[in-house]
């Protein structure tokens, strides 16, 4: 094993990618029960779309630890699956609207331009594509966009809308017709006081560096819970540990009339918002594990991404919306995972899940949300990579780190401090002063932002 996932060359154990995965797994758990639930207001059935959830991120977990040997995990992605939900909704009545097994077409589609992309290289490209400071600045965002995820989950903030009754919803998180207002948790609020508990827990242990910090963390917030009356083991008295797989839709998806519902929309934002969220979530977590050194490291970065764009298909065969990275991986690289190990562990439990959903429910939000605390910490680090005294550089940068938390979406920061960059840049080498080569990819990457969210947000 050690030889296999080069345990010695990536100065780890056995020991420490076992607690990496199990820490990546308790910090992503959520998506298991989350999913179905989105979902099933398409009209899709909750059990048939928990067990999709579990094997789609098993498998394709597991594909990404053995075939690239990177400790990051996949499953459903949030926002892509809110967006699913959307263009699914009222099982296809109304206009835009499309049924559910067309929906699945467009995400099993999406995922074969993904495989095109990434067989001629395009999609590697973006590596070489985009600049040093916009790296750092996507691995700064995805830490802020996990805090804010952290801080919402944990009730340290929490969100009140004023406004109109008739409110959209649009792709990543914008809500029209609505003002919104963040305020602060409230310490009689038994959940933001077991927060506030884990977060001081994880960074005690983690000064101190004991190993598995976020898992024993995590594991002892849990349990501090229960006298608190957060953590509930109600649930597991009357709960059976096989769950009712009786109506699985696995290969539901159709082909044959998603062309009259809008494919093309569809099938753009699907490609596009996964693009870009695929691309930060690898390469954000990829730097921080010390994983792209090298031209090795990028050609296995372009082995990550044909396993994210076969994973995108195979969720859809088995009935969930896109499979994608999981920005979460990096709790369990922040935990010492450093190798393939690490997700083949969370692949595993995944499938663990299958049979112990109901042990993985009494793991309250308070519970997982200081590690994503912890994390974006963590991620923050790599702000002193940004050429800070450039504008032309900084200001792109700035508008990445700080769109993704404010938008609610990895791809609109992405897409905002690119095309930025692409803007102020080429009016400095038009009027021939100190500028920032741009790759001739950016150019096209900008165009296509610009006409998604000309014609594609609705």
């Amino acid at each position: 094993m050690g030889r296999f996932f080069r345990l010695r060359a990536n100065n780890t154990t056995i020991g420490r990618e076992i607690v990496a995965g199990l820490t990546t797994f308790m910090a992503m758990a959520y998506i298991i029960f989350l999913n179905p639930s989105i979902l099933a207001g398409t009209g899709m059935n909750q059990s048939a779309v928990f067990f999709a959830t579990c094997v789609a991120a098993g498998i394709v977990t597991l594909l990404m630890g053995l075939f690239v040997n990177y400790p990051i995990a996949l499953a459903p992605g949030m926002g892509l699956n809110a967006y699913f939900a959307v263009i699914a909704a009222q099982n296809g009545h109304g206009p835009g609207h499309m049924p559910w097994q067309d929906a699945l077409g467009a995400v099993f589609i999406s995922g074969i331009v993904f495989i095109i992309l990434t067989i001629t290289k395009i999609r590697q490209l973006l590596v070489i594509a985009v600049p040093d400071s916009l790296k750092a600045a996507i691995t700064v965002g995805i830490g802020l966009f996990i805090t804010m995820i952290g801080f919402k989950d944990g009730d340290l903030i929490s969100m009140s809308f004023t406004g109109a009754t008739n409110a959209t919803y649009k792709p990543g998180g914008i809500i029209d017709n609505y003002s919104w207002q963040p305020n602060l948790g409230s310490l009689h609020d038994m959940g933001t006081v077991l927060t506030i508990i884990g977060i001081l827990l994880i960074g005690v242990l983690m000064a101190l560096r004991v190993p598995g910090a976020m898992i024993i963390g995590i594991i002892l917030t849990t349990l501090i819970g229960i006298p608190m009356g957060v953590t509930q083991l109600s649930g597991l008295r009357h709960t059976s540990f096989l769950p009712d797989f009786g109506h699985l839709e696995v290969g539901a998806l159709s082909l044959s009339g998603i062309w009259h519902y809008g494919l093309v929309s569809a099938l753009f934002t699907f490609t596009f918002v996964e693009m870009f969220d695929t691309f930060g979530t690898l390469v954000g977590t990829a730097s921080k594990a010390g994983l792209l050194e090298g031209d090795k490291g990028y050609r296995r970065l372009g082995r990550a991404m044909l396993v994210d764009a076969f994973g995108v298909s195979i969720g859809a065969l088995l009935g969930t919306s896109t499979v994608t990275a999981f920005v979460e991986s990096g709790s369990g690289v922040a935990a010492g995972g450093r190798t393939g190990l690490t997700a083949v562990t969370t692949g595993i439990l995944f499938f663990v899940a299958l049979i112990l959903s109901p042990i993985a429910m009494i793991i309250p939000d308070q519970a997982t949300a200081p590690a994503l605390i912890i994390v974006g910490v963590l991620m923050m680090s790599a702000v002193k990579n940004i050429e800070w005294d450039d504008i032309g550089i900084a200001l792109p940068a700035f508008l990445t780190v700080i769109a993704m938390p404010l938008t609610y979406s990895i791809s609109n920061g992405i897409a905002v401090g690119f095309a930025a960059f692409v803007i102020i840049n080429l009016i400095l080498m038009v009027f021939r002063r100190p500028h920032t080569k741009i790759h001739w990819l950016m150019y096209i990457i900008v165009i296509l932002a610009i006409w998604r969210y000309v014609f594609y947000v609705s």
